[in-house]
Order: C-alpha cells, then sequence, then structure tokens
C-alpha cells in the first residue's frame, strides 16, 4: 500500500466526514424547530418527527466514527485495513432507521385512539422548509457517497430521505385534518403511520447492501468486466482465469489468476504480474492491491 493509497483514502474519508457533519448540525436546527412547531401547533406527527431526527444526530455520528476508523492505515493486526468499520456503520445506521419506524409507529397509534386538536396552520409552512432541507441533505450526502463508494454515507443519505418523508406524510396528513375538520385529527397520524412503511423498505435496503459488503459479495460485474479487459490486454497475457474482487471501506482487493506461455522463464512471468498491477491501478485508484497467480494456460 502506497503513501498516494493512504492520501486518497485520508481525502474520501474526509469528505464523507464532512458531509456527516453538516446532516448533524442540520439535524440538530430542524429537530429544534419541529419539536416547537409540533408542540405548539397540536401536530404529534411532527413531535415524532423530531424525535425521529434527534435519533439521526446519534446514527450520524456513528458514520462518523465509521469513516474515521475505515480510514486508519493498515497495521499489524489489520493487514488490509480497517475498511470493514465503514459497512458495519452503515448496519448501525439502518438498524436505527428500524428503530426510528417503529418509535414513530407505536406513537402514531398512540395519538389514532386518543382524541386530540387539529393542527395549527402554522404547522405546513414549517413543514415545507423541512422537506426541502432535508431532500437538499440528501441529494448532497448521496452525492458524496457515490463519489467516495461509501455505503455509510450513503446509508446517511437515506436517512435525510427517510425524514423527508415523514415530513412529508406531516404535511398531507395536517392537510386533511385542517380541510376535513371535526373528526379528522387523527389524519396526521395515519399518514405518519403510512411513512413508517417507507423507512422500513429503505432500512432493509441498505441493511442488505452493508451486510453483503460485510460478507465480501462480489462487485458489481462491470468492474469485474473492465479488471478483465484491462489485465488481458497486458503484453504477455494469454488468458485469464479466475478473477475475485473484494471492497474493504474505499479500496478494492482483487485476486487474479493469469495465463501467461508456459515455457516463459520464472522473471518473465513476474514482470507480466507487475505489469498486470500496475496497468489495473493505474486505470482505477480505488483498486489498493492486486494478488495474481501465474499459471501456463496447458496445466495438467
Amino acid at each position: 500500500m502506497t503513501p498516494e493509497d493512504g492520501a486518497r483514502r485520508n481525502r474520501l474519508a474526509a469528505s464523507g466526514i464532512r458531509s456527516t457533519l453538516i446532516g448533524v448540525a442540520a439535524n440538530a436546527l430542524l429537530a429544534g424547530i419541529k419539536f416547537a412547531a409540533g408542540m405548539l401547533g397540536n401536530s404529534w406527527a411532527l413531535v415524532a418527527d423530531a424525535i425521529e431526527s434527534s435519533a439521526d444526530i446519534a446514527q450520524s455520528l456513528i458514520v462518523y466514527a465509521g469513516l474515521r476508523v475505515a480510514a486508519v492505515p493498515p497495521d499489524r493486526d489489520h493487514p488490509y485495513g480497517h475498511g470493514k468499520a465503514e459497512p458495519l456503520a452503515a448496519t448501525a445506521m439502518a438498524l436505527g432507521l428500524f428503530a426510528a419506524a417503529a418509535t414513530i409507529a407505536i406513537q402514531s397509534v398512540r395519538e389514532i385512539l386518543t382524541p386530540h386538536h387539529t393542527p395549527a396552520l402554522f404547522t405546513l409552512p414549517v413543514l415545507v422548509l423541512v422537506i426541502a432541507a432535508k431532500e437538499a441533505l440528501h441529494r448532497y450526502s448521496m452525492r458524496v457517497g457515490e463519489v467516495t463508494g461509501s455505503t455509510a454515507v450513503k446509508s446517511d443519505a437515506w436517512h435525510h430521505r427517510s425524514d423527508s418523508l415523514t415530513s412529508a406524510a406531516a404535511f398531507v396528513g395536517i392537510s386533511i385534518a385542517l380541510v376535513g375538520g371535526p373528526g379528522w385529527e387523527p389524519a396526521d397520524d395515519w399518514a405518519a403511520l403510512a411513512a413508517c412503511a417507507l423507512i422500513v423498505w429503505n432500512a432493509a435496503a441498505l441493511l442488505r447492501k452493508s451486510v453483503a459488503e460485510l460478507m465480501d459479495e462480489a462487485p458489481s460485474p462491470q468492474l469485474e468486466e473492465g479488471i478483465r479487459r484491462i489485465a488481458g490486454s497486458v503484453d504477455g497475457v494469454v488468458g485469464l482465469e479466475k478473477c475475485f474482487v473484494r471492497k474493504m471501506g474505499f479500496d478494492y482487493f482483487v485476486d487474479l489468476h493469469v495465463l501467461v506461455d508456459g515455457a516463459a522463464t520464472v522473471r518473465r512471468g513476474h514482470e507480466i504480474a507487475h505489469q498486470v498491477k500496475d496497468a489495473l491501478r493505474r486505470a482505477d485508484p480505488r483498486i489498493t492491491d492486486v494478488l495474481i497467480h501465474i499459471e501456463p494456460p496447458d496445466r495438467a
């Protein structure tokens, strides 16, 4: 692992940490606004939304910790680095989404069973502000997650989207309650309950991705195809067999079986292996190491 690899990992981690801390600050501000508006405006869906935003802060701090650990360079006990801390943080985020959905669902059912006042009209513009802010945070964090390849940052982005979904549901429910008048007071609670299903759906998708990375599931077929194409174009390579790729945080590790002329010397086979490795690393800086096994094409 070269100093350039460490610099790239630190750069990606810093980008993810920055987006996470921006999310923490925004969640703290929005949670305070939603809680105050919900209490003053008789909207328990908005209060529940504020509680969920408060939980988001703790979840984002878990992502922050995961990114910090993932950026730590390899050591004697962790020769492949600490990249698994990143999907571990994403797993915690997904579980946090399940918990948030359960909390909101329980509170919504309680409010449906307990008669309460119609929410105040001023809660609607508050919700519009919250939805716009959370959607902007979702898009920003998702863009950072795509650039860095961070599952944890993408999970944080979906946490912002789940918050915007519950706020949108609250907006619809409060609007129905205000238009419908007496008897329609629980409409915002029913809307919050419906939003829980969307949150659970997103949480399940995020959990599957993070667990897949923890279990070293193969990345996209396109990545393997690109590796095979580049390796096969190197002079002296007459064929390829196994190609295994695994993701470790911000890095990819490749195991590749390369076929060369059986009459080639050991030195020539070694040179070809280095040329393949260099070609792959030039083509994709995310590839930190390539372990190559040289074989003759006509082995018994």
